[in-house]
């Protein structure tokens, strides 16, 4: 499932959604379950404390080469150098942001990480491994 089968010289037309991180299974990788105090993997049965929970990166995007578009999905820790942090330092930064300003500025601060990543990747040309 990780290996490439080729290479594809593409640029970003759009950034499909806005949430670019979400709690991961270290073990599979599929998207934990959360409640206030315990997470749950519902593929392998993973459980644990909530505040344990792994971050990972997933970025959807919709790409065009010369001729066709493309709707892909990057994940993982390929895309720290583009963030500039770990998903997991990213999730903790937004949550710290978001109880020190009481909660008032969630809304505001998840568009400005959304503007920041349109402006990243939104008319760059990037080479996609498929």
């Amino acid at each position: 499932m990780n290996s490439v089968q080729g290479l594809l010289a593409a640029s970003v037309i759009s950034i499909q959604n806005s949430c670019f991180v979400y709690p991961a299974c270290q073990n599979c990788f599929s998207r934990l379950i959360l409640d206030s105090r315990r997470f749950h993997c519902l593929k392998c049965g993973c459980t644990g404390e909530a505040k344990d929970a792994s971050y990972r990166y997933r970025l959807s995007l919709k790409i065009a080469d010369t001729n066709d578009l493309f709707d892909i999905t990057v994940f993982g820790s390929c895309l720290d150098p583009f963030f500039g942090i770990t998903a997991e330092n990213l999730q903790r930064y937004m949550q710290d942001f978001n109880q020190l300003s009481g909660g008032t500025n969630t809304e505001s601060s998840t568009r400005a990480l959304v503007h920041a990543v349109k402006t990243c990747f939104i008319g760059k040309r990037f080479i996609f491994g498929v």
